[in-house]
């Protein structure tokens, strides 16, 4: 009866024992499956990041591609005092140059004559008062930062002709096509309105459209990536029908051969 009741007890352990194997089986189961179908959440929302269409292929924030400095914190309005500051002073000289008909030389030629006057009659009055004359500032241009300037402004200035060399040269078409229709626009924009009123738009341009792009850039991107969809379609439907049938420049059949 003894060994019985052992056989007994022994089968009821085994039997609890599988039930708890079990159990932890289906537990670490569920938890890796769990973990893996959280680890798919995670892989789908980066996959969904990833094909999120950004305007022109940008993968860089507004602020960066801007420069990422102090400029770009005056373009997108992070500093509103010296941005208003800026906007203003380019809004009050248009209107001086182009409202008021004001010249350039002439306003730099009014503003020496006030400057030396006020100083000449300051430094002659310190006399009569009995007070140290005015101390008028030593201005000297600095060498490095010209030269940087300089040596910056020939690097872009050989960039451009090397890329009307290339465009000229007959190697991309659509190139071509691009640079001559801006060059069209920016002619006729300045047949309506002068140099002082294009250069006051552009920048007015600059200190709105990147302002409110950076507001609103994922319903832009999304009407921007639609309309761009549809002018490829059109320009694949152009190229098949007319580009196609333009006979290429001499270099692009000196390089096929």
């Amino acid at each position: 009866m003894a060994d019985h009741h052992k056989e007994e007890e022994n089968k009821g352990e085994s039997l609890i024992d599988k039930v708890t194997d079990k159990m932890h089986a289906h537990d670490s189961s569920s938890s890796s499956s769990s973990s893996s179908s959280s680890d798919s959440d995670d892989d789908r929302k980066a996959r969904l990041k990833t094909k999120v269409y950004r305007l022109f292929g940008r993968e860089k924030p507004v602020h960066k591609i801007l420069g990422g400095g102090q400029g770009a914190d005056v373009l997108l309005w992070r500093d509103k005092k010296v941005s208003a500051g800026v906007l203003g002073g380019a809004a009050a000289l248009w209107f001086l140059f182009d409202v008021l008909e004001y010249h350039f030389l002439t306003l730099i030629c009014h503003g020496l004559i006030l400057g030396l006057v006020a100083m000449f009659l300051l430094s002659n009055a310190s006399t009569f008062v009995k007070k140290a004359p005015p101390r008028i500032p030593e201005v000297v241009l600095p060498e490095e930062p010209v030269l940087k300037f300089a040596s910056a402004l020939r690097i872009e200035i050989n960039r451009v002709f090397a890329d009307l060399r290339d465009i000229a040269s007959g190697k991309d078409l659509k190139k071509f096509l691009y640079v001559i229709g801006g060059l069209w626009v920016l002619s006729v924009v300045g047949g309506i309105c002068d140099f002082m009123t294009l250069i006051f738009s552009i920048t007015l341009l600059l200190f709105t459209v990147p302002f409110l792009y950076e507001k609103n850039e994922d319903q832009v991107d999304c009407y921007a990536e639609k309309a761009i969809a549809e002018l490829k379609k059109q320009y694949a439907v152009f190229d098949a029908k007319v580009l196609s049938k333009i006979p290429r420049g001499p270099l692009k059949d000196k390089k096929s051969d």
